[in-house]
């Protein structure tokens, strides 16, 4: 059934609402950034960002989509799937660490974008077209691997960059992944500052503080909301001690199309370039993207 009815309404076609017609749309997916790690004795990993789509789609007039947005990780957890107009993006993977629930091993997850080890087992990967790798953390003096970003792997301990995107009508960057965690001097070890998150709302890793007793040590900075950017790893405090890793930012869904409206669902915003009008629709939070009145 068409959404609006033609009938005594021959102008209809002109706004785009009838059956058969086309409109077509560019769209970013952003899937949820993974949680950092947390360790007891190690420094643990960032979390990687959510996987990152971006692409044209044409749809029909008297469509309706389920927009899905993934949650970012908790602590220690992977990312949620974000999926629109039939398009799915993998959620980050989480730091490595060895305090449940990051698997015990200290390795990365596997995800959207791949999440930094703790010590030097392995990092988790990205999956292809949406997210880098993770980077390897380390052992004496202790450090944590960075998680992998949209746009570059991470290089340890910083979390890998993310993509910019215009589609909004203002540049931005999303999916940067998480910083690895530093650490405290102790046991004749030096200090390692904390890793910085990738541009894309990836959070900074945890500090470890400049004394045995760690009265300034920091938890892992969660990523950003509405990023899919990873959440930073926590850092080593003293032998056995630690701070806590940041949860992963929530994803986002942004659908684009010339002229005027003609769909509803998200926040909907305007914009000229280049003397062409632009129509934005942006999901913060899950919803349905109809097209038609």
């Amino acid at each position: 059934m068409p959404l609006i009815s033609t009938v005594g309404n021959e102008s209809a076609g002109a706004y785009g609402f009838c059956k058969g017609s086309a409109l077509a749309v560019d769209y970013l997916i952003v899937a949820g950034g993974g949680g950092g790690g947390t360790s007891v004795f190690a420094s643990a990993g960032g979390g990687g960002a959510g996987g990152l789509l971006t692409g044209t789609s044409t749809l029909n007039a008297n469509d309706s989509y389920v927009v899905t947005i993934g949650a970012g990780g908790a602590v220690g957890i992977s990312g949620n799937n974000s999926s629109a107009l039939g398009i799915t993006s993998t959620g980050g993977g989480h730091g490595g660490g060895n305090v449940a629930p990051s698997g015990g091993n200290f390795s990365g997850g596997n995800g959207g974008s791949g999440g930094g080890s703790a010590i030097d087992n392995s990092a988790g990967s990205g999956v292809s077209g949406q997210g880098n790798a993770g980077s390897l953390g380390r052992g004496d003096p202790f450090l944590g691997g960075g998680g992998g970003g949209a746009g570059s792997a991470s290089t340890r301990p910083v979390g890998g960059i993310g993509l910019q995107s215009s589609i909004t009508g203002t540049s931005t960057y999303y999916a940067g992944g998480g910083g690895g965690g530093g650490s405290n001097a102790s046991g004749g070890q030096d200090g390692q500052l904390a890793g910085a998150g990738g541009l894309g709302g990836g959070g900074s890793g945890g500090f470890g503080g400049p004394d045995g007793g760690g009265a300034t040590a920091t938890a892992g900075v969660a990523g950003t909301a509405n990023t899919g950017g990873g959440g930073g790893g926590g850092a080593r405090v003293d032998q056995f001690g630690n701070t806590s890793g940041g949860a992963g930012g929530s994803g986002a869904i942004i659908v684009r199309y010339t002229g005027t409206q003609k769909a509803t669902g998200g926040t909907v915003t305007t914009y000229t370039s280049s003397g062409i009008q632009y129509v934005v629709h942006t999901f913060s939070s899950s919803g349905t993207f109809r097209i038609g009145a």
